[in-house]
């Protein structure tokens, strides 16, 4: 990559990673279902106003709106709010890239490396070793499940981004604004029915500059300029040189949520973490690792 891309790709680690101590400061003062269904009314709001809508049949970005847009994050907002941490968050749900894979699998039919099948087991592993090291340090298996959960919406949300390209049309970030406009629906929808019309009034006339901002930074940040930029670097790069930025995603996360939160991580955790980053980096370079030793041989 170019110098200027190299910074962008840094803007879109950090963005997206001090995107979890955002969504913490967030939930402090809103229920989180209501706050998703702000944060992408802005988007819808703001982004149609510089995005033509894409040449994209509603149907299938309902199907988006429904699994990356909603299922990934009224389950990742629900989970800070039950006891996730921020940083431990930003790691668990890159788990998303190992259940991307069974659902190509699955769904596509698409075909899966050995070394993709090794990177499932030993994430899978590191996950296990998170998720079984009790409720100290302020971690919930409830949040922790919902979190795990959010990752699986996501792989969801990949395939139909996948199947969306495949008929020919560009799932790029006018895809992420106009499916904003359904995204919002059932975010309010379970919000009144969840978290009930006095929860949302009251947080409505609550609102003070800290609210105001997180929803800005969701929105235009996180949502907006992030895959603005994502998708500009898909453009001029291959996926595979652009994809293992995600993996920075939660060193920033962990990071930021440690200064700012005061978040701490039993030794299981930090164990758990390092195992499934292993993982991660397992499936982002085993294949080419494994072509170049082949090569040798």
């Amino acid at each position: 990559m170019s110098l200027k891309d190299t910074f962008i790709g840094l803007v879109i680690i950090f963005i997206w990673g001090f995107n979890f101590v955002i969504i913490a400061w967030g939930i402090q003062s809103m229920p989180p279902l209501l706050m998703g269904g702000l944060r992408f009314l802005l988007v819808a709001l703001l982004g149609s106003m510089f995005v033509a809508k894409p040449n994209i049949p509603w149907r299938w970005m309902a199907l988006y709106a429904l699994t990356l847009c909603f299922g990934q994050f009224s389950l990742l907002f629900s989970a800070l709010a039950f006891g996730m941490p921020a940083g431990l968050a930003s790691l668990v749900l890159q788990s998303q890239a190992v259940f991307t894979l069974l659902f190509s699998l699955i769904i596509l039919k698409e075909q899966v490396k050995n070394s993709q099948v090794l990177a499932m087991l030993i994430a899978g592993g590191g996950l296990y070793i998170i998720g079984s090291s009790g409720q100290a340090h302020s971690m919930t298996l409830l949040g922790f499940s919902l979190t795990i959960a959010a990752a699986i919406a996501w792989g969801l949300g990949n395939v139909v981004n996948r199947m969306i390209n495949q008929r020919g049309y560009r799932a790029n970030i006018g895809l992420v604004v106009w499916s904003s406009w359904l995204a919002m629906v059932p975010f309010f929808v379970t919000s009144y029915w969840v978290e009930g019309e006095v929860a949302i009034v009251n947080s409505l006339q609550n609102l003070n500059w800290l609210s105001v901002t997180v929803l800005f930074y969701l929105a235009i940040a996180a949502s907006i300029i992030g895959y603005s930029l994502w998708s500009y670097l898909l453009t001029h790069y291959p996926a595979g040189q652009v994809a293992p930025l995600t993996l920075g995603v939660p060193v920033i996360g962990i990071m930021s949520a440690s200064f700012l939160l005061e978040e701490q991580m039993s030794e299981q955790q930090i164990f758990g973490i390092m195992i499934v980053m292993l993982g991660l980096l397992v499936n982002t370079f085993g294949s080419k690792i494994y072509r170049k030793l082949y090569l040798k041989s």
